[in-house]
Order: structure tokens, then sequence, then C-alpha cells
């Protein structure tokens, strides 16, 4: 989202240099910037039945499968909301989260906290997603952005050397959702 006039007084932004980083401010004075800070986002490498379990949300096109995610609450530690986001997106009981590592996703704006869950029960999708699948271990591939970075580092924690995906443009991924 991009900011178009001051949240307190309505005036227009502008884009000024502040301590020599581009930023919006107000164009009244009132000293409102706009830092375009990331959002803190969890991903979860969810281990269950013995792989990995890809998922696909519903307005990705048909070949995209990717970890469990979701944004970071008011009030709740990483941890706590990557238990959550598992439970509400497979229906899983996550065991605890340990940290894999931290990414930045600079395409979206968001920090990725990446966490290992083992998890059990049965899976059932909630609303945002269409599908899933358990990949072993040895046949998972990763893709070079956060998530894909998350997936990659834990693959390589257990002795595995995924090989990584070629990411489309833009325009192909815009395109590919179309089919």
């Amino acid at each position: 989202m991009t900011f178009r006039f001051c949240p307190n007084c309505a005036a227009p932004l502008v884009d000024k240099a502040v301590e020599g980083e581009p930023r919006r401010i107000c164009s009244a004075g009132c000293g409102f910037i706009w830092y375009d800070n990331p959002t803190p986002v969890v991903a979860a490498v969810v281990e269950h039945e013995g792989t990995v379990v890809l998922a696909r949300n519903r307005a990705w096109p048909r070949s995209f499968y990717g970890l469990i995610t979701g944004f970071l609450e008011r009030g709740e530690t990483p941890q706590q909301c990557v238990v959550r986001e598992v439970k509400e997106e497979l229906n899983l009981d996550a065991g605890p989260p340990t940290l894999i590592g931290v990414y930045a996703f600079e395409r979206m704006n968001q920090v990725i906290i990446g966490f290992h869950v083992a998890a059990t029960g049965t899976i059932a999708l909630n609303e945002e997603l269409d599908d899933y699948k358990h990949v072993p271990f040895d046949q998972c591939r990763v893709w070079p952005a956060g998530t894909g970075f998350a997936l990659r580092d834990w693959l390589r924690s257990k002795g595995f050397e995924p090989p990584m995906l070629e990411m489309r443009r833009e325009s192909e991924w815009d395109k590919a959702k179309r089919e």
C-alpha cells in the first residue's frame, strides 16, 4: 500500500529525502513521515508424516506450491503465530517451532521469519488454500525468494541439497495465473 495523503491531517504526501533516504512526507508540514517499513511474516516448513507439506493458495497459478505463511499479529510472538497459522490453514497441531532463519522478501516488502514445525493430525484446508501435497525431503525443489530460502536452509540442515527452481518474470507469473 502506498500512502497518498497524510493520515494525520489529510494533506497530500510528497517525496523527499529524510536523513538521506527517500520518504513520503506531509506537504502541510505536520511532521508525518511514511517510512514504509517491511511487514513481519512467519513461514512454516511443516513436517508431516515424514514429508514436507507444500500448499497452494487459491490465488496462485495451478503449478505453484509453497510454505504455510501468515502475518504476525499484535501481541503475538513469531512462535505463537506459526503454530496458529499451521492450525488455521492445515488444521494440524504443530509441535514447538524451531527457528530456521530470517529472510528479506523485498518484492512484497516483508521480512520472513522461517520456522520448522513437526505437525500431527489430519489435513483439512481452510478457505485460503485449495490444494496441498506431501513432498519427500529428497524431492523438494526450492525457489529463490524468502520462503524458498527457508526451505533450502532447513533441507540443508537435514543433509539434502535441493535444486533451485528458476523464477518466472512477473509478466510470466501473471500469464500463469490466467492459465
